[in-house]
Formats: structure tokens, sequence, C-alpha cells
């Protein structure tokens, strides 16, 4: 009799042991998860990718240019990390010619000439948290 008590004692402080560490694994599964989270989920790349590649293309009105710069400039002032932001660069024929970031707070006062057509062409990170966003978006016009 005593050594059957015994062997369930054993068997108890057993099955306590294998809980405890059970929990414990499950406890640090669920912290490497948040600390992971940083980085957005294949459904939020998709969207904040979708508000810049709807206009790329190589036959882009100046107006729908103007509209993208819009976009980005909305993007960039309600984002707080820098790595979110994007980068625009303009380069044209004659007196378009130029090249710019959208600052947090304006426009360029150069604006995409609504008559003509542009080639827009949006490039993407490929490291750490831009990884697979959009984070450059390069327009030329077309001779």
């Amino acid at each position: 009799m005593e050594n059957a008590s015994k062997a369930l004692i054993i068997a108890g402080a057993i099955l306590l042991s294998i809980l405890i560490i059970s929990l414990g694994i499950m406890i640090f599964r669920n912290a490497s998860s948040v600390v992971n989270n940083n980085a957005m989920s294949e459904v939020e790349m998709q969207q904040f990718n979708t508000k810049f590649t709807q206009y790329e293309g190589t036959t882009v009105r100046g107006a729908q240019v103007n509209a993208m710069l819009q976009a980005v400039l909305s993007n960039n002032m309600s984002v707080d990390s820098d790595s979110r932001k994007v980068k625009v660069t303009i380069t044209g024929t004659g007196t378009e010619n130029i090249a710019m970031a959208i600052t947090a707070t304006s426009l360029p006062t150069a604006r995409a000439a609504t008559g003509s057509t542009y080639t827009v062409t949006c490039k993407y990170g490929n490291s750490g948290s831009q990884q697979g966003i959009v984070n450059e978006i390069q327009v030329k016009k077309n001779s």
C-alpha cells in the first residue's frame, strides 16, 4: 500500500511538471508573436500598396499623377514611422524636370501637366520593415 501511494505522488508530480512546462511554452510563443507582429500582415500590405499601385502604368494622365501625389501626401502625413513614408521622384522634359520627395506638410509647386501622359512605376522595399511595401514611386513624362 505504501508503494502505491508513493507511485501516485510521483505520477502527480510528473503531470504537474508537464503542465508547468506546457504553460511556459505557451507564454513564450504568445510573447514572441507579439514581438514579431511589428511587420504588416499580407492583407495590410496589400491594402497599403493598393493606394499607390492603382496609379501605376505607362499612360497615366497628369490629373491621375496629381491625385497620386495627394494620396502620397495624405499617407506621409498619417504615418509616424519613416519606414512607411513614400518617396516620389518625377522626371520629365523641359521645365518639368524635377526630383522631389514629398514633405509631410505640402505638395511641390511643380505639378504634373494634366494634358500629358506619364509612366508611373512603384518600387518596393526589400529589407526590414519596408519589405514588400511601396516605398518609392517614380514618375516619368512620356515624350
